[in-house]
């Protein structure tokens, strides 16, 4: 193919836009307090060239890595291709060479055997080093200061699993870094490599077990006692994966699971608890201890979210018809024998946030991302499944108190990071991009739009921005995203 094709992936916010560059003093509106000092990185996919086939996917769009420098109230940004050996042998070549999503049977012959991770999910910050990560894969160090990628980083050669989780759970009050890496082994291989790395992002554990099935485990929990992984019915098959197929393909006849273990402990000590059929879900908010019961948070739906996904399972739901709700699963870990209980927190949404400090403990404030049911106009176009959230929501999970703020008409958010205020009592502040069309919502071209970076006070969402960061461009959809401070950014390993 020599185009883009003109599909969901390809539109929008999903739009190719292929540049790297930098800015220096954006227009800011209001005022950024002056203890917001640090970076906001965040994950940006967008191809570095037109796709081999045009049923493409945006999960499948090389990484990119982005950089919101704020100071003194001052902004600057820059954006650069991560360079994988991927985009690097892409880049050579002038055109793609690797195939289908996550399916190595579909590439060029020329790359038969190199890493295929295109390093797009998620910025890591850890042991004074930055990664942009996929789960395909393992990470990719990128110097803070200057975006440039240092190279694929497995722990000085310790790291025996092929893969790395894109969300890592960190321990505040430690500073460990606890992770995992499915299909650790390789292609379709049912195992999960269970990891810590201490404070000084030294690799201290890593112990292999195999799951129920081989299924997509993108995201997981830590509690002060324990290591969670919630799975959920969308497998892999290597016949389909070597016939051209898609690598996920939900299974709306099967049965989740919650595989629960001592966060220090072996993982022969883990114990599996059988969850609801068909469900499924990509991000946990938290889980925390009450007791001897065990606490799980997340945004839980009654079907894939992806449409390829379910369409490789054969099942046919309109993605406006899927269910879902932020939802509460329990158990208590002092019965011989392990059971499930479920109950809805709040409305259906995802991209969850809480602040590092609560990590793995009980917490009385999350944010995440929904749909206004209110809003006027429709969604703007991209994302993942096509239609981008419009709305930010702060939930107390133990009273169901729930606060939105809104984005203007036909508008996408992305997820929030938040930023600690040194100030004693005061919840800090969310930092999102906003994308916003230049003209009528839904009625103009869906690639044009300008994207602004919002301050809003933690507490108080429902009051709206109190500063709007101009970028005077259109910004491709983000993934995932990761504020670093300042004190942080200082002691990197790498030097600007």
């Amino acid at each position: 193919m020599g185009a883009f094709p003109q599909t969901i992936h390809f539109i929008g916010t999903n739009t190719p836009r292929q540049q790297e560059y930098e800015l220096e003093g954006l227009e800011v509106e209001g005022e950024i307090p002056a203890a917001i000092d640090g970076a906001f990185f965040r994950a940006v996919p967008d191809n570095a060239h037109a796709p081999m086939f045009d049923d493409d996917i945006a999960l499948n769009h090389d990484g990119m890595i982005a950089k919101f420098d704020i100071s003194g109230g001052k902004v600057s940004f820059g954006i650069k291709y991560v360079e994988t050996e991927r985009y690097l042998l892409e880049k050579a070549a002038g055109k793609a060479l690797f195939g289908r999503y996550r399916n190595p049977f579909t590439d060029d012959p020329s790359v038969a055997g190199k890493d295929r991770t295109l390093a797009n999910t998620t910025p890591v910050w850890h042991g004074g080093r930055l990664f942009m990560t996929k789960e395909d894969g393992r990470g990719y160090e990128v110097n803070p200061h200057t975006l440039e990628t240092a190279g694929r980083w497995d722990y000085e050669g310790k790291l025996r699993s092929q893969t790395f989780t894109a969300h890592p759970r960190i321990d505040a009050e430690t500073g460990e870094m606890f992770f995992f890496g499915y299909e650790a082994g390789g292609l379709c291989d049912p195992h999960v490599a269970y990891c810590i790395a201490d404070a000084d992002g030294n690799l201290v554990k890593e112990e292999w077990f195999e799951q129920p099935y081989p299924s997509t485990i993108h995201d997981f929990v830590i509690t002060d006692h324990y290591a969670i992984f919630p799975i959920f019915p969308t497998l892999c098959d290597l016949d389909r994966l070597k016939a051209g197929g898609a690598h996920w393909a939900h299974h709306q006849d099967l049965p989740s699971y919650v595989g629960i273990m001592p966060r220090y402990g072996d993982v022969s000590e883990m114990r599996w608890v059988k969850g609801p059929i068909g469900v499924s879900c990509f991000h946990e908010v938290n889980a925390f201890e009450e007791g001897d019961t065990v606490h799980i948070d997340l945004c839980l739906t009654n079907t894939n979210a992806f449409a390829f996904m379910r369409e490789a399972g054969g099942i046919d739901i309109p993605q406006q018809e899927i269910q879902g709700a932020l939802t509460r699963w329990s158990v208590d870990m002092s019965a011989d024998e392990l059971a499930l209980a479920e109950r809805p927190l709040g409305p259906p949404g995802d991209l969850c946030r809480v602040e590092d400090a609560v990590q793995g403990r009980p917490y009385d404030r999350a944010w995440y991302l929904s749909m206004n049911p209110e809003a006027k106009g429709p969604p703007m176009l991209g994302g993942p499944v096509g239609a981008n959230f419009n709305c930010l929501l702060r939930i107390n999970p133990q009273t169901g108190q729930l606060a939105m703020m809104e984005t203007p008409p036909g508008a996408a958010i992305s997820e929030p990071a938040h930023v600690v205020s040194p100030e004693q009592g005061h919840g800090g502040w969310l930092l999102s991009v906003i994308d916003i069309p230049n003209g009528p919502p839904g009625a103009g071209d869906p690639a044009d739009y300008s994207s602004e970076v919002w301050v809003i006070e933690a507490d108080a969402i429902e009051k709206g921005p109190i500063a709007k960061i101009k970028t005077g461009k259109a910004l491709r959809s983000q993934v995932h995203g990761t504020w670093v401070s300042r004190e942080k950014l200082a002691a990197s390993k790498l030097e600007g």
